[in-house]
Parts: structure tokens; C-alpha cells; sequence
């Protein structure tokens, strides 16, 4: 999933629709189109879907209408050895955080970069790098489970990018943040977003995203409000 072009879609959702059982619907028919290199902040209220449409994108959930595209690839139709290719180059960052509690933290940044077969050097490097931008270079050798939540989602958002993926997709990543610590993420995404990354940012916190120029994409009750000219022209170029 190399970068590409501003105008190729990374990410293209049609009409997708997801249900949870018995009949909760998380997602009604949503299209969306992403270009590469992106910075998109989803938003609206607990429970709109939000975290259910990340779910759709990296595959974790599949949708029950619609499709899902993610650099070119249906992800219902995805052969099962592209799977880990595919993951490889997406970094979560969980709204639970989902760390290994029984694993340092220096560990839990450096498992992404393992998976892709880096070598130790370069882990080691790129784990203190982080963790000084996030000023959490004091806890590399504490149990993340000792941590305090808002340490927590330092440490998760640094293992989301740890290992330079072409997408990252990050749920409410702030929720527990100060303002401080708050900055200091959303400027290690820009980052990453300078430098060829597709940011996808679900989030509540308004502070993050009233002054940006990027696009702000607000769901409810499972249906995006509008669409944009990005977004249709998708939609009108579809079979």
C-alpha cells in the first residue's frame, strides 16, 4: 500500500450498511471516498457509527450491504495471504487502547515494527523516538498496565505509528488527554499526514478540528449527514 496520488482513492465505501444482532443498525448506507494522503475527521455522537465505519476499514467488521475497498482491495474478496500485507500498513489506534498490560510499554510500540520483520536497532530507534514526542520517555520500561489512562492512549497511538503505515485510523484519541498531551498527538499525526499518510480521526473533541481546512464528515445514527462532490462523483462513476 505504497502512497499514491492526491486523487486515488485509499479508501472507497459504497452503500454500506451494517447491522449488529437483533436488529441494531450501526451503519446505513454509507458511501465514502478517500484519496491518499488525507487527513479526514469523522464526528457525532456516541453511538452514531463512528467506531463501526474504522471497524469497516480495517476489516474487523465486514459490512452486510455495500462494499469496501481498501487500496483497491474488496475486503470481502480479499485473498487470505494479502491479509497480513494489507494489515501491516494500517495502524489502529483503539478507543480501548488494547494494550498488553503484562508488556512494557516499550514492547506494546514496538510489536507493529516486529510483525513487518524491522530490525532491532530500528525499533529501538524509532520507540525512543516516540515516546520523546509524546513525552513518555520516563515510562519506555513501565508495564503499560501500570500506566494511567491517558498514558495509555499515548503509548497506543505511538504503536498506531510506529511502523510508518500508509493509513492510520484513530478512535477518539484524545478522550483522555489533556490539552498538553493532547497537542502533542494530534502533531505526531499531522506529521504523519505531511509526509504521505492517510489520517482517518473519529472523535468527539471539537478543539481538534474547528479551525482546520480538512474535511469534517459528521455521522448519525449510522447515516453520514451530507456528501460531498468527492463522495458522489464515486458514487455516479459506480456500475
Amino acid at each position: 500500500m505504497d502512497t499514491k496520488p492526491t486523487d486515488t482513492p485509499i479508501i472507497e465505501i459504497v452503500r454500506a450498511t451494517k447491522i449488529y444482532s437483533p436488529d441494531v443498525v450501526a451503519l446505513e448506507n454509507v458511501s465514502l471516498s478517500i484519496p491518499y494522503g488525507e487527513m479526514l475527521f469523522l464526528t457525532g455522537m456516541s453511538g452514531a457509527g463512528k467506531t463501526t465505519l474504522l471497524k469497516l476499514i480495517c476489516g474487523i467488521e465486514h459490512p452486510d450491504k455495500g462494499l469496501v475497498e481498501v487500496a483497491g482491495k474488496d475486503l470481502d474478496r480479499i485473498k487470505n495471504k494479502e491479509i497480513p500485507r494489507l494489515r501491516q500498513q494500517i495502524g489502529m489506534a483503539y478507543q480501548d487502547f488494547k494494550l498488553l498490560a503484562d508488556r512494557t510499554v516499550a514492547q506494546n510500540i514496538g510489536m507493529a515494527m516486529e510483525v513487518a520483520y524491522q530490525n532491532l536497532k530500528t525499533i529501538k530507534k524509532r520507540v525512543i523516538e516516540l515516546l520523546q514526542k509524546l513525552r513518555l520517555e520516563h515510562k519506555h520500561d513501565a508495564l503499560a498496565g501500570r500506566l494511567s489512562r491517558g498514558e495509555q492512549q499515548r503509548v497506543a497511538v505511538a504503536r498506531a505509528v510506529a511502523n510508518s503505515p500508509a493509513l492510520i485510523l484513530a478512535d477518539e484519541p484524545t478522550g483522555n488527554l489533556d490539552s498538553k498531551s493532547t497537542k502533542l498527538v494530534m502533531d505526531l499525526f499531522r506529521e504523519c499526514n505531511k509526509r504521505g499518510t492517510t489520517v482517518i480521526i473519529a472523535t468527539h473533541d471539537e478543539s481538534i478540528f474547528k479551525d482546520t481546512d480538512h474535511r469534517v464528515l459528521e455521522l448519525q445514527s449510522g447515516r453520514l449527514l451530507q456528501q460531498d462532490d468527492r463522495t458522489i462523483s464515486a458514487l455516479n462513476n459506480m456500475p
